[in-house]
């Protein structure tokens, strides 16, 4: 059997670095692992974080193996392919999700962040969220009118933040595309507060 036959036959199985013509690597990754089971398999569990009784889904040993990021990134933009103009990243694990999903997208991106970091006039938003209160600020002139954002970040909780976020892209002109998130606090019921966007998570919790 050729090579080409042999690689044919077993791409189903492909999971690692490729080498293709003049020696170029490539990352190959196929969907043989539910999203489910590839963050059960990567995720670090740290008890009492960041209060005691909680147990807190630490997310970047996922970040930080390539096979499960390229994995997190595809999966979060395919339900939102082309339906959107730019990715929003919320600070600030949002940003490494907004930044390689941007990237693989061909699109913008555009930073959602907490008060004061902003160099420009910026929109605020105030808001609270399951540990107490906080506000989110992005600039004036950062999108057109009409743009259509894709907003990612790494966990829905009460839907604060989100929902913050979705206003200060609707003040600036804005329309919220989607939203995209890895984990979904189901008991705090945050996609409530979200009635209207589409809202996508990869894993309930």
């Amino acid at each position: 059997m050729s090579q080409r036959g042999a690689r044919a036959q077993g791409q189903e199985k492909c999971s690692g670095w490729e080498y293709h013509a003049q020696g170029t690597k490539i990352l190959c990754v196929t969907n043989n692992e539910s999203i489910t089971d590839l963050l059960d398999r990567l995720c670090a569990v740290v008890p009492d974080y960041p209060q005691p009784g909680i147990s807190f889904k630490d997310l970047t040993p996922v970040f930080a193996d390539p096979i499960g990021l390229r994995r997190l990134v595809d999966e979060l933009i395919a339900p939102f392919a082309g339906s959107y103009d730019i990715v929003a990243g919320l600070e600030a694990r949002g940003f490494v999700l907004a930044a390689a999903a941007a990237y693989a997208s061909g699109k913008g991106m555009l930073t959602i962040r907490k008060a004061g970091k902003l160099p420009r006039e910026v929109f605020r938003d105030d808001y609270t969220l399951e540990y107490g209160s906080a506000s989110l600020e992005i600039h004036k002139d950062e999108i057109a009118p009409g743009t259509r954002v894709l907003v990612l970040d790494d966990v829905l909780a009460t839907g604060g933040t989100v929902g913050s976020s979705a206003r200060l892209i609707e003040r600036a002109g804005g329309v919220v595309a989607g939203v995209g998130v890895i984990l979904e606090l189901e008991e705090l019921a945050g996609r409530k507060k979200l009635s209207g966007y589409d809202v996508r998570s990869l894993q309930l919790v």
